[in-house]
């Protein structure tokens, strides 16, 4: 068994020896926006992950680079943002676009850790399959997709999006459409009955056999929910008054905000009873709205599963925790479901970390923080060479801020989505969103802009660019001490 030494006392050497560094457990939640609880959220029932987040610091102003799974995750995984990788898309290929590259996994095993996945970390699916180079054991894989009741899935068929998700294609072998599966069922069952309460359990298990080696761990267990479709135990849906569940009033899309800027139907769309086309009605909104509250409060749960372990295996102390957002989430504001767009609710995101020694219990910062950043930040935190690639990094080191919250590093996030051959690229500061359309591959193009006042609440109502054009200007001065974009590989 490892002897191990406060966190504190490991941060103090230059160079730490193996007994003495810190072990790191990455949580990554689907999906998650900041309907939490300790985010102020008044409907969401989360009590586990109040409980995390008051061990550590909150970041309020934390944001994706990119709002949809895989390219978040790479996003995380190397340090680069999708315009500097040139990683946008669901199918992107990390080892043919860098086949050197070394991952935030990858960096600690070079410094003695051994390191392991579980569950939704790297997005497998979509012609994806994970990266088995990052991890120094098989990587423990589960489901995104999956269901228990039979009426879900048309009688026990292959649904869209459960080809989509295991590589197997919308299509069956005779090029037939699979069918839709259900956006949400509730039944009677125990949590392991899906893939988060299995990922929980071998999560646990891992970290019991990781308490017993020499050397430290570095953990990253990913998790489905509240991804659709929302399917969770029925326990988790009776938290919830259907009639006490926020419903959004702002359903339309930004006055004057470009086309290219709105999202309409898309992921939403692959499941039942969601018209295929045309607009969700406010009982089946409701309902969706219940699925993704009830989602949150099983994952929730299961979060709460291995940092009870954590505790119990007295790795406490010496465990540096992070939960992570991938991205966020639109429940129907401005007419968007899920996400794939650069407005708030899709990029803003949960960021919670937890450094025994270094961070004060029940801190939050408004430093504005993006997903590129937990890279250097962990690296600092477990006292390791910052990365440097070969991929580009991108993030900074937040370590300063972890020390003290009104420590600042930057002065705004940085993020983009494509869509259309266009390429948005977005910096979001204190009170503003700047948004500068291009065609793919001609980043001089005169831009198309949007820009956003966040005064007066987090949803969109007007696009007011050509309002304040010297606000325009003054941020577009910003975001040009960006580089230009990558070409998508």
């Amino acid at each position: 068994m490892r002897v191990l030494v406060p966190l504190i006392a490991a941060l103090s050497h230059v160079a730490v020896p193996a007994a003495e560094k810190p072990n790191v457990l990455l949580i990554l939640v689907d999906d998650l926006k900041p309907a939490i609880g300790a985010y102020g959220d008044p409907t969401a029932i989360t009590p586990s992950l109040d409980a995390l987040t008051a061990r550590g610091m909150r970041f309020d102003a934390a944001y994706c680079n990119q709002a949809v799974c895989a390219p978040s995750r790479f996003n995380l995984m190397l340090g680069s943002r999708s315009t500097s990788s040139g990683l946008y898309s669901l199918g992107s290929n990390l080892r043919k676009a860098y086949p050197e590259a070394v991952t935030l996994p990858q960096h600690f095993a070079h410094h003695g850790y051994h390191t392991e996945s579980l569950g939704k970390v790297f997005h497998i699916g979509h012609g994806n399959h994970g990266d088995p180079q990052s991890f120094s054991s098989p990587h423990f894989k589960d489901l995104v997709i999956e269901y228990q009741l039979p009426e879900s899935t048309g009688g026990g068929q292959l649904t869209r999006e459960e080809g989509y998700f295991t590589n197997q294609g919308q299509r069956d072998a005779d090029g037939k459409l699979r069918p839709r599966g259900a956006a949400f069922e509730a039944p009677d069952v125990g949590d392991e009955a899906y893939a988060d309460g299995r990922v929980a359990a071998e999560a646990i298990k891992r970290l019991r056999a990781a308490s017993e080696r020499d050397e430290p761990f570095f953990i990253a267990v990913g998790f489905a929910r509240p991804h659709l479709p929302f399917c969770v135990p029925k326990k988790y849906w009776d938290l919830y008054d259907p009639s006490r569940l926020p419903m959004v009033d702002t359903t339309t899309p930004p006055d004057g905000a470009p086309r290219c800027a709105i999202k309409v139907g898309g992921e939403i769309t692959a499941y039942e009873p969601v018209p295929p086309r045309g607009t969700i009605d406010a009982k089946l909104a409701r309902k969706l709205v219940h699925g993704y509250y009830a989602s949150t409060s099983y994952v929730d749960a299961q979060i709460g599963k291995v940092i009870t372990a954590v505790d119990e295996l007295g790795l406490a102390d010496d465990t540096l925790i992070v939960l992570w957002g991938d991205h966020g989430f639109h429940l129907g504001e401005l007419g968007i479901w899920t996400k794939h767009v650069n407005f708030e609710m899709a990029t803003r995101i949960p960021l919670i970390v937890v450094a025994p020694g270094i961070t004060r219990p029940g801190s939050h910062t408004d430093q504005p923080a993006e997903t590129v950043d937990i890279f250097p930040t962990l690296s600092a935190l477990a006292g390791l060479p910052a990365p440097t690639g070969p991929q580009p990094i991108d993030g900074t080191s937040l370590l300063g801020t972890l020390k003290d919250p009104q420590v600042r590093v930057d002065d705004h996030a940085y993020h983009c989505f494509p869509r259309g051959g266009k390429l948005g690229r977005a910096i979001r500061t204190e009170r503003y969103r700047l948004v500068a359309w291009t065609p793919l591959g001609q980043p001089n193009a005169a831009p198309v802009y949007e820009l956003y006042d966040y005064k007066q609440g987090p949803v969109e109502t007007k696009n007011i660019a050509s309002q304040y054009p010297e606000i325009v200007a003054s941020l577009r001065t910003i975001l040009d001490q960006h580089p230009a974009p990558a070409k998508g590989r």
